[in-house]
C-alpha cells in the first residue's frame, strides 16, 4: 500500500535534490530571467530579479496551501556538468504567484507590443489609487456615556418625517430591524428601463446607407505574340471604377421590408479603344419583401416593443413597491422611537423609586432600625434598575439612529429627533372582503406577477409565429441606364425606360423537423403555467399576510386596553406598597421591588402595544398596496434635454424621462407641540404619601437625576 506523501516529505526531498547542485544560490533567478524559462510572466521579470531569495521554509501541516515554482540552475562552466540546465521543484516564496498590486500609472494595454503577453497573474490596484468619495469630517455619534446636549432637540412630526424621507429617496432605503439599508432601487430605474422601448422600436425606423468607393482592377492576361506565335506576351486592361450607391430601407409592423436604391458605376478603360470610354452605368430600384407565415403580422412583430413596455411597467411598480416600504419603514421607526423614549421614562421612574427605597433603608440602618440585609436588597435593586436605564438609553439612541438613517440624515446629527405626533388610540375597523379585493388589485408584487404573465403570453405568441415555415413574397423593379463617350468623342446614352428589370416570386424554407421551434413553444407554454401558479401563490400569500395583519390589529388594540388597566392597578399597588414600607410597617421589601418592576413593565408594555398597533395600521395599508394613496404620495416624472431625432443640429434637443421620484406627502397626522411620549400620561406615576414627605422620606417631586449623577451607595460594614 502506497504511503501518502506529506508536505514535510516533499520539503526534505527538495532539499536533498538541491544538494546535488554546485551553487543553489545562483540556480533559479539569473538563468531563469536570461533564458525566459521561468513560469512567471515576462512583465514581472524585473520584479523577480529585485526580490531577495526566499528564506528556508519550515515544514507546514497538511492542510496548509503550498505553491511550487520551476527553477533553472546551471553548473559553472568549468564543472563536469557545464552547460546543463537542471529543474528543481521546491516550495516557492508566495510573491511570484500571489496576486500583485499594479503600480501607480502602470498600463500594459498600450499599442505595442502587437502580440500581448498572457495574463498569468491576478493583478489589482491599490485601494488608494481608486477615486475618493467625499466624506466630510464629523464628530463621533452620541453614546450612552457621551450623549448629546439635552437642549439640542428637533421636534419632528410623522408627516414631516415621511416628507423628509421621500425628499432624500434618490436611493430608496428600507428598514431592516434597527437599521436602514438600501433596497437596491433608485429613482432612475424606471427611466432606464423606458429607454428599451425606443431601442426595440429602432428596428422599424428607416435605415440609410451610402457607399462611395474608388477601385482599380488590372488583372494580367497572356496573349499570342503576333511576331512569334510560339511565344506569349503579357498584357491586360486597366479598369478604374467609381462606385456610388444610396439605399433607403424600412421595416414595417407587418414584417415587410421596402427598399429604394440608387446605384452609379463610372468606369474608365485603358489601353485600347472601346465603344464607350469612359462609361457610366446607373440604376434605380424599388423592392419589397413581405413574410406570409413566419415573421408576418402586427402582433408578432410588435412583441419586442410590448415586452420592453412591460419591463418598464415592472420597473416602475418595483420602484413603487420600494417607496411603499420606505413609507412603512419611516412609520415603524417613528413609533419605535416613541416607544423607546416612553420605556426610558418608565425605567428612570423605577430608578427614582428604587433610590427612595435605598435612601430610606440607609437612613434606618444609621438609626439602628434596619439590618444589613435590607440595605443590601435595596442597593441591589437600585443597581439593577440603573443597568436597565442604560439599556433603555441605548435603545433610544439606536432607534433614533434608525430613524435618522431611513430619513437620509447623517449619524452625527447634532440635534436629537423628538417625535411629536401622538399615537392613534382609536379602534379602526376594516372590511375583510374589501381589503382582499383591494390587495389583489393594488399590491405591487401582485401587479408584477401579472405583468410577468402578460410577458409570457407575448413570448408564446412570438414562439408560435416562429414555428411556421419561411414563406416570403418578394418583388423588385429596377430602371437601368448607360451613358458614355464614344470614340468620336460624342456622348450617348439610354433613356430611363429602355432597360428595366423586375422580379416577382416567393421564397420558401423550413427546417424539416422544426425541433427548436417546437421546443420553444413548449417552453413558453410551461412558463405560462408556472407563472400563473406563482400568481395564485402570490394571492394566497397576500391573503395570509392580510389575515395576520387583521389579527394583529385586534390583538394589539386589546393589549393596549389591557395594559392600560394593568398600569393603573400596578400604580395603585406600588403606592400602597410604598406607603406601607415608608411608614415603617412590617413589609417585605421584595413586595416593593416586585411592585416597582410591575409598574415599570406595565407602562412599557402599554407603550409597546400602542406603538405596535400604530405600526400595524401602516402594515395593513402596506399589505393592501394603498399606503401611498392614504398618505397622498404621488409619483412625478423629471425630464431632461438630450439629443433628439434631428441630430444634425446639436443645438436642438428633446425632453426625455430622467427619473421618477415621489412627491411630498399630504398632512395626515396630528403634528403636536410636545414630545409624543407625553400622550402616555407621564404625570401619572406613583406618588409618595403625604406623611412620608413630611418626614423627609421618599422621592422628591423633581425629575430624577441621571444614573451617573446619583450618589453611590455607602459601603456596608
Amino acid at each position: 500500500m502506497r504511503r501518502g506523501t506529506t508536505v514535510s516529505d516533499r520539503t526534505n526531498a527538495a532539499r536533498r535534490r538541491a544538494t546535488l547542485w554546485p551553487s543553489p544560490a545562483a540556480s533559479a533567478r539569473g538563468l531563469c530571467l536570461a533564458l525566459a524559462a521561468c513560469t512567471v510572466a515576462p512583465s514581472h521579470a524585473a520584479e523577480l530579479a529585485a526580490e531577495p531569495a526566499p528564506p528556508a521554509q519550515s515544514p507546514t501541516t497538511d492542510h496548509e496551501s503550498t505553491s511550487t515554482q520551476v527553477e533553472a540552475a546551471a553548473a559553472p562552466a568549468a564543472g563536469p556538468a557545464a552547460g546543463a540546465v537542471g529543474v528543481v521543484l521546491a516550495e516557492a516564496a508566495p510573491s511570484p504567484f500571489s496576486p500583485s498590486p499594479v503600480p501607480r500609472g502602470a498600463n500594459d494595454d498600450g499599442v505595442f507590443p502587437l502580440i500581448k503577453p498572457e495574463q498569468r497573474r491576478i493583478r489589482f490596484r491599490d485601494p488608494a489609487q481608486l477615486p475618493d468619495v467625499n466624506v466630510p469630517p464629523t464628530p463621533p455619534p452620541p453614546t450612552v456615556e457621551k450623549p448629546r446636549d439635552p437642549a439640542a432637540e428637533r421636534l419632528i412630526s410623522l408627516d414631516e418625517a415621511i416628507r423628509l424621507a421621500l425628499a432624500n429617496s434618490e436611493v430608496v432605503r428600507v428598514l431592516a430591524g434597527s437599521v436602514a439599508v438600501s433596497s437596491g432601487r433608485t429613482i432612475y430605474d424606471p427611466a432606464i428601463a423606458n429607454t428599451a422601448i425606443d431601442q426595440q422600436r429602432a428596428q422599424f425606423d428607416p435605415a440609410l446607407s451610402v457607399d462611395n468607393t474608388f477601385t482599380q482592377v488590372e488583372p494580367p492576361a497572356a496573349f499570342f505574340d503576333p511576331a512569334d506565335p510560339g511565344r506569349a506576351v503579357f498584357g491586360g486592361v486597366q479598369t478604374q471604377n467609381h462606385n456610388a450607391s444610396i439605399n433607403l430601407s424600412q421595416k414595417n409592423l407587418m414584417g415587410g421590408t421596402s427598399a429604394l436604391g440608387v446605384f452609379n458605376d463610372a468606369s474608365r478603360f485603358s489601353p485600347g479603344v472601346f465603344p464607350l470610354n469612359p462609361q457610366n452605368r446607373y440604376s434605380t430600384g424599388l423592392s419589397y419583401t413581405q413574410p406570409l407565415l413566419r415573421g408576418a403580422g402586427v402582433l408578432a412583430n410588435r412583441v419586442p416593443v410590448v415586452l420592453a413596455r412591460i419591463d418598464t411597467e415592472r420597473s416602475f411598480f418595483q420602484f413603487r413597491d420600494s417607496v411603499q416600504e420606505l413609507v412603512r419603514g419611516v412609520i415603524e421607526a417613528y413609533w419605535a422611537l416613541v416607544f423607546a423614549r416612553t420605556d426610558l421614562w418608565a425605567r428612570e421612574m423605577q430608578v427614582r423609586q428604587a433610590q427612595a427605597a435605598f435612601e430610606r433603608a440607609d437612613a434606618r440602618q444609621r438609626l439602628g432600625l434596619a439590618d444589613v440585609s435590607e440595605v443590601a436588597q435595596t442597593r441591589l435593586a437600585l443597581a439593577q434598575f440603573r443597568a436597565t436605564v442604560i439599556n433603555a438609553r441605548s435603545n433610544v439612541l439606536a432607534r433614533e439612529a434608525a430613524l435618522a438613517n431611513i430619513l437620509g440624515l447623517p449619524p452625527t446629527e447634532p440635534t436629537a429627533l423628538v417625535p411629536t405626533t401622538p399615537p392613534t388610540t382609536e379602534r379602526i375597523q376594516f372590511d375583510w372582503n374589501e381589503i382582499v379585493q383591494i390587495a389583489q388589485e393594488r399590491r405591487p408584487d401582485l401587479i408584477e406577477l401579472k405583468l410577468v404573465l402578460e410577458a409570457d403570453q407575448q413570448r408564446l405568441l412570438l414562439a408560435r409565429n416562429q414555428m411556421q415555415p419561411n414563406l416570403d413574397l418578394v418583388g423588385l423593379y429596377r430602371w437601368n441606364g448607360l451613358e458614355g463617350q464614344m470614340p468620336n468623342l460624342d456622348r450617348t446614352g439610354t433613356g430611363g425606360n429602355e432597360a428595366t428589370d423586375w422580379t416577382l416570386g416567393v421564397n420558401f424554407s423550413v427546417p424539416l423537423l422544426l425541433r427548436q421551434e417546437r421546443a420553444a413553444v413548449r417552453s413558453a407554454e410551461m412558463l405560462i403555467a408556472r407563472d400563473r401558479a406563482a400568481l395564485e401563490q402570490g394571492v394566497h400569500a397576500a391573503r395570509h399576510l392580510l389575515g395576520l395583519s387583521y389579527r394583529n390589529l385586534d390583538q394589539f388594540f386589546a393589549q393596549t386596553e389591557a395594559y392600560r388597566e394593568a398600569r393603573e392597578a400596578a400604580r395603585l399597588n406600588l403606592e400602597r406598597q410604598f406607603t406601607v414600607y415608608l411608614v415603617g410597617q412590617d413589609v417585605i421589601f421584595l413586595n416593593v421591588l416586585q411592585a416597582i418592576s410591575d409598574w415599570g413593565n406595565s407602562v412599557s408594555l402599554q407603550a409597546q402595544a400602542l406603538s405596535q398597533y400604530n405600526i400595524e395600521l401602516a402594515n395593513m395599508e402596506r399589505e393592501t398596496g394603498t399606503i401611498l394613496e392614504t398618505h397622498g404620495v404621488f409619483m412625478y416624472e423629471d425630464r431632461f434635454c438630450r439629443l433628439g431625432p434631428l441630430w444634425i443640429d446639436p443645438q436642438r434637443c428633446e425632453f426625455y424621462p430622467r427619473d421618477v421620484r415621489p412627491g411630498p406627502n399630504a398632512d395626515r397626522y396630528v403634528a403636536g407641540e410636545e414630545p409624543a411620549e407625553e400622550s402616555f400620561d407621564l404625570d401619572d406615576y406613583p406618588k409618595r404619601p403625604a406623611g412620608a414627605r413630611a418626614l423627609g422620606i421618599g422621592p422628591s417631586e423633581e425629575p430624577p437625576a441621571p444614573p451617573e449623577a446619583l450618589p453611590p451607595p455607602e459601603a456596608v460594614p
